[in-house]
């Protein structure tokens, strides 16, 4: 499939599924290294993750454990507000945490995921995102250590990421090709 139409929108392929995988791998790789002797756990961020942390998690070779979270933004007037619906259920202090994200856009979740785990006195954390968006990001990240893709400010969907619930199920990644004014600025 080359290009699709969701609803009133055009999207043309931009990743498919075998250069997923490949970069995958390579994220699998380098987290087996780092990560051998540590038995660090996997937090994936819901509900965009699933088929990334899947695919991930069959990379990962060493003793490990899997958790998720899931997350809600609500757009405010000064800033967005994070609120956490469904939480880790193990407890964590001491261990080593791999945050998994299938995208870091603006890093409003990520930073509220980071400092809660903060607080349960993890011993380390460390994120891994199949997509990020280095010029929308407000925050700044040392702990972002495994990206499959940097992509420019575009509104992508598919391998997890939707638009309006739907194409999560897609292999690959398609970005959008209508002009930016008629998607709307929550797409972005």
């Amino acid at each position: 499939m080359k290009n699709i139409r969701i609803d009133d929108l055009h999207f043309e392929l931009m990743l498919d599924y075998e250069q997923i995988q490949k970069r995958i791998r390579l994220i699998g790789i380098d987290i087996n290294l780092r990560y051998e002797d540590k038995h660090p756990v996997f937090i994936g961020v819901l509900n965009g993750c699933f088929m990334f942390m899947a695919d991930l998690m069959k990379q990962i070779h060493i003793p490990c454990e899997m958790s998720f979270v899931k997350l809600a933004s609500y757009a405010g007037t000064s800033q967005d507000k994070v609120h956490e619906l469904i939480g880790v259920g193990m407890p964590l202090e001491g261990r080593h945490v791999v945050i998994v994200e299938d995208i870091v856009d603006t890093g409003n979740s990520l930073v509220h995921t980071i400092e809660a785990l903060e607080q349960l006195g993890v011993a380390s954390i460390s994120v891994a995102t199949l997509l990020l968006k280095p010029e929308c990001l407000l925050y700044s990240f040392d702990n972002i250590m495994y990206v499959g893709f940097e992509i420019e400010k575009e509104f992508v969907v598919g391998y997890g990421l939707d638009y309006n619930g739907q194409c999560r199920n897609l292999q690959d990644i398609y970005r959008n090709i209508d002009p930016p004014d008629t998607i709307g600025m929550s797409s972005l």
